[in-house]
């Protein structure tokens, strides 16, 4: 099996290098199609904003890509002169290569580990290299494999468990406090980054409605014109905060627009039950101290943060457990790669014997003609049959058990020279 993986990633190199290292959109169909030209083999490129690889695949017969020749093409293909960035490329042949793409599909080899987007990211990387016409048998039986090693990572190991975006942990928040959301009212404050990507996780909750409050009326509209709500004005924001069941704070002031008194004059005008407040601005938006547990409860961007901390290590246990099934992957595909290889010569062979057999078998008949009956003639064949499979058993069998190694197939080369098998 010749297989090579060529790339770099965020472990050894900046973002600023691999952002021209990416692929998108025609340039990915054109290096597809110059590197199967150029190099006459199979390829899958994995472009993402964490990674930039290349896997290529030969037939066993020849050898492998040369992992500097494929350096250079990415380079040159970019227009990238080797003294103007230097990589830290790394490269894995064969077996390893197998491993490697096993542990990014699994996201062992993730920046966040057990993050959900690699394996959607790979598929879409091989579909890509199929429609170019870029794939072939070996990648296409690595690649099939790769989604099987990612949902055994995903469904029998803790890894992907929980979220540690900030934006969805301020949702898992939210829903530990309610059951239900369509009679709560979401108010948004300011519209920062993180608070538009945070809404539209709270906007999928589907609550009652959504209020926008922002110092410019223009943004407030755009927001709230943007996920299906209606823009308050910032003189109105003490109205609206005490119709409010979750509150969204994202603005750039320097320091609190919710001090304690003002939090407590809100107070005194609500009707209803706990409000969330997910105060997510840096500094921060609202007062620490009015969060009682009860009526109000407060979450800033640091307690987002510990519990993300908490997931990442929770996350950490079930490494082991991942890094077990990549194992155990990479053996059942290098069988059933290594038994797939053998089907050729082993029906070469078993075609070759039964040739003979049939020649020798009608040599005797024509020379014993006459002499026998039908009964006889069927127990000569059955026979010779039984004598032909007696032969074969023994090398069908040692192929069969033999241990699947990293480019080497002595058996098989042996019988063929043994035997006289043509390629």
């Amino acid at each position: 099996m010749m297989l090579l993986v060529v790339g770099c990633n965020f472990k050894n190199t900046p973002v600023e290098v691999r952002e021209r290292l990416a692929f998108t959109g025609p340039r990915l169909a054109q290096a597809l199609d110059e590197l199967s030209a150029r190099y006459g083999c199979e390829a899958v490129i994995l472009s993402t904003c964490n990674r930039v690889e290349i896997y290529l695949a030969r037939n066993e017969a020849l050898v492998a890509p040369d992992a500097e020749l494929i350096a250079e093409f990415l380079l040159e293909f970019h227009g990238i002169r080797q003294e103007e960035a230097r990589p830290e490329w790394y490269h894995h042949s064969g077996l390893a290569s197998v491993i490697h793409l096993f542990r990014v599909v699994a996201s062992l080899d993730s920046l966040v580990i057990g993050e959900g987007q690699i394996a959607g990211q790979v598929k879409q990387a091989y579909e890509t290299a199929q429609e170019r016409a870029a794939v072939g048998p070996t990648l296409h039986a690595l690649f099939q494999h790769a989604r099987i090693v990612a949902k055994r990572a995903r469904t029998e190991t803790g890894i992907s468990r929980g979220h540690v975006s900030v934006s969805s942990l301020a949702v898992d928040y939210v829903r530990q406090v309610f059951d239900h959301f369509g009679d709560k009212t979401v108010l948004v404050i300011g519209a920062g980054k993180m608070g538009e990507l945070t809404l539209r996780h709270l906007k999928d909750l589907q609550p009652r409605q959504i209020l926008v409050a922002n110092r410019s009326p223009e943004k407030a509209a755009e927001v709230a014109g943007g996920c299906g709500g209606r823009a308050v004005a910032w003189d109105q924001l003490d109205d609206a905060l005490a119709q409010a069941d979750i509150v969204l704070s994202t603005t750039g002031a320097p320091e609190p627009i919710v001090t304690r008194r003002r939090w407590n004059d809100v107070l005194a005008r609500r009707s209803g039950g706990t409000v969330v407040i997910l105060d997510i601005a840096v500094p921060r938006d609202f007062d620490p101290r009015i969060h009682d547990g009860d009526r109000t409860c407060l979450f800033n961007i640091d307690d987002l943060k510990k519990i993300r901390e908490q997931t990442l290590q929770e996350r950490g246990k079930h490494v082991a457990a991942a890094e077990a099934i990549v194992a155990q992957e990479q053996r059942r595909f290098l069988a059933k790669w290594t038994q797939r290889q053998h089907v050729p010569i082993i029906a070469k062979l078993t075609r070759d014997f039964e040739a003979r057999r049939q020649i020798i078998v009608q040599q005797l008949f024509r020379r014993l003609n006459g002499k026998l009956g039908d009964e006889d003639r069927s127990y000569i064949e059955g026979a010779f049959r039984l004598l032909q499979n007696q032969f074969l058993h023994g090398p069908i069998s040692a192929l069969a058990e033999e241990a699947p190694e990293e480019n080497r197939h002595t058996l098989r080369d042996a019988l063929r020279k043994l035997f006289r098998l043509e390629e």
